[in-house]
């Protein structure tokens, strides 16, 4: 009987060994996922980072961009008064030109 009961209780401590085991080699597989799963974090935050302020640096151009625009826009508006005015000039010499 106490040979039964010493082979169950060397099964159970060995089942239980084997179950610490396991575990031991799963915390170090998790262990080195979270480091794997750190270093896409920290990488993914530093393209975030780069990302952000290249953003930074292009919103400046949409400012200049409707400036230019409006520069554009004003500079259009004299041709086209300064094309007028030459007309009336063009017009006047002809008139004059003829008497």
């Amino acid at each position: 009987m106490l040979s039964k009961m010493t082979t169950y209780l060397m099964g159970e401590l060995t089942a239980t060994s084997q179950d610490y085991k396991l575990l031991k080699n799963m915390n170090k597989l998790t262990s080195l996922k979270y480091v794997d799963i750190k270093d896409i974090v920290v990488n993914r935050s530093r393209n975030l980072k780069d990302l952000n302020q290249k953003y930074a640096a292009l919103q400046l151009y949409p400012n200049h961009i409707t400036l230019i625009e409006k520069q554009v826009a004003a500079l259009e508006k004299a041709a086209y008064k300064l094309d007028a005015y030459s007309k009336i000039l063009k017009a006047k010499y002809k008139k004059l030109e003829r008497r």
